[in-house]
């Protein structure tokens, strides 16, 4: 039996079946992965541009964690509208882990959709632990 998605944006309709459900699921992965690296590349290009002469960092030493500023959402955006590039980086970054997130979020939309149960609680639970994993601290 071949399941079909059928999604509604206001007067538009788009059916998904399986083919092509898996279709927008990997273009989603494709697009946010290719955004990330051109988000942390310009970001990199606009960090090395802003430090001429910068020698290479001494690795032996850790010496802490990321700044405040761009750990707080709020701080992050000041950070990003004055143009600073690690911000920008942060960005980019912060694209790569929403990725995944979102594409297990559409694929549990899709089963919901399907009311395929197994799957709906597969895509919960793997959602909750992304969730835990990403806010758990310590």
């Amino acid at each position: 039996m071949k399941s079909v998605l059928t999604i509604t944006l206001g007067k538009a309709m788009l059916r998904l079946d399986d083919r092509r459900m898996q279709l927008v699921l990997s273009r989603l992965l494709q697009v946010g992965v290719l955004s990330a690296s051109v988000v942390v590349l310009v970001g990199g290009v606009m960090y090395l541009v802003g430090h001429p002469g910068a020698g290479p960092a001494d690795l032996r030493v850790f010496t802490g964690g990321t700044p405040m500023s761009l750990r707080e959402p709020g701080l992050l955006v000041h950070r990003l509208m004055a143009g600073d590039a690690a911000a920008l980086i942060q960005v980019g970054i912060l694209i790569l882990i929403a990725t995944p997130i979102l594409r297990v979020v559409f694929a549990t939309i899709g089963f919901v959709r399907e009311r395929d149960r197994l799957y709906v609680a597969i895509g919960l639970f793997v959602l909750g632990v992304m969730m835990l994993g990403l806010f758990k601290s310590g």
